[in-house]
């Protein structure tokens, strides 16, 4: 199932993000793409917050990956944040990525998961951002058998 929205304010970006992070059960792989200030980042801000992550939550562009531990009762137990823009899919594949994306108890969310297509499972939810002018944002949804 397809649906699309349109923000207007950064924080409407993270709440619907956190929104979304409230519907994942643990074994999610979530794929952000779209342009450069597109909105991933503070969707992804939102999501973690969502999900009981402690912040601050930046965008792990030159650390690649940022592992966040969930200490509250959830039915999965880490996620992962990655950002693929300056690497390849070898290179996240050399990060453990096998082990950490068969976990059911993980939850992973990439941006610039374009970049890395060729190892994100078919079962992936995907986030497409489309900037529109300075704060107007639209957001697809794909995949996510949740939404209505």
């Amino acid at each position: 199932m397809q649906k699309e929205l349109i923000t207007e304010k950064s924080s409407e970006t993270q709440k619907l993000g956190e929104k979304m992070a409230k519907k994942m059960k643990g074994g999610e792989v979530v794929c952000l793409s779209g342009d450069l200030g597109a909105g991933k980042t503070t969707f992804a801000q939102g999501f973690l917050r969502g999900l009981g992550a402690e912040g601050p939550f930046v965008s792990p562009t030159f650390l690649i990956m940022k592992q966040y531990k969930i200490g509250r009762k959830k039915p999965f137990r880490e996620i992962y944040h990655i950002d693929a823009y300056r690497v390849n899919a070898q290179n996240i594949i050399d990060l453990g990525w096998e082990e950490i994306v068969k976990n059911k108890n993980n939850i992973i969310i990439i941006e610039w998961a374009e970049k890395i297509s060729e190892i994100i499972p078919q079962s992936a939810l995907e986030v497409e951002f489309e900037w529109l002018d300075k704060n107007k944002r639209k957001i697809r949804f794909k995949n996510f058998k949740f939404l209505k």
